[in-house]
Parts: C-alpha cells; structure tokens; sequence
C-alpha cells in the first residue's frame, strides 16, 4: 500500500473542511433557533447574561463555518475552528458539574464530551496543514 498523494490527502482535506463547515453553520445557528440548553451549560462565573454568549458563540460557530467552507478563506477557517473548540471547552467541562447529579447517563453523556474536543481540535488542524495558502 502506498502513502496517500498531496492531491488525495488535499482532496481528502476539502471533504473534511466542507463538513466540519456545515457542521459549524448549522449548530451555529441552533444557538439562535434554540439558545436555552445552550445558555443552561455557560459557567456561572462568566459575567453577563448566558444569552450572551450563547448568541456570541453561535456567532462564532456560523462564522467559522462560512470560513471553512470557502477555499479562499479554508486556511483561516481552520485556526478559527482550533480557537473555537478551545474556547467553549470551559462550558463543556460546567456541562459535566452540572449534570452529575442527573444519574449514570448524564454523567456519560457530558463526560463523552469532553475527549471528542481532541479529534475536532485535530482534525482543525489537518485541515489547516492540507489546504493551500492564498497567493
């Protein structure tokens, strides 16, 4: 077997881009079509309404989405997906406080959560790595 092309491993990449974009939008613009379960995991501590930053990062999502899924803006897209992932890891770890005492299933249903970060993380990255640079 031999090693993947860069045509293959940039195809590959396209894919990738493309529906983690689409993933992006469209949980993006969950937050402004259903914000509640989003504003139940924004940690306390934060200043401000939970609304805020649920519309906030939705605004995030959407953008990095759009981001990803155009060619042109692939490369930026990606690192935006990098920070992004980061950056709602805090609500994702409350997620977990929060649901401790809802039971087993709960506590799994949060706790899954949290390693599924290291793949999106990654795989932002790949993505970054396999697409062109703009000229």
């Amino acid at each position: 077997m031999t090693a993947p092309s860069t045509l293959e491993n940039t195809t590959r990449s396209q894919a990738t881009a493309y529906r983690m974009g689409a993933l992006l939008v469209g949980m993006g613009a969950l937050h402004f079509v259903a914000p509640k379960p989003f504003d139940g995991i924004v940690p306390e501590e934060l200043p401000g309404s939970a609304r805020f930053y649920t519309y906030a990062s939705g605004v995030g999502e959407v953008v990095t989405g759009a981001a990803l899924l155009v060619p042109r803006t692939r490369r930026l897209g990606a690192l935006a997906a990098v920070a992004l992932f980061v950056s709602v890891f805090p609500a994702n770890i409350n997620m977990v406080r929060l649901w401790w005492p809802k039971g087993w299933a709960a506590r799994i249903a949060a706790l899954a959560r949290l390693p599924l970060q290291v793949p999106m993380v990654t795989t932002a990255l790949k993505i970054y790595r396999n697409s062109p640079g703009v000229n």
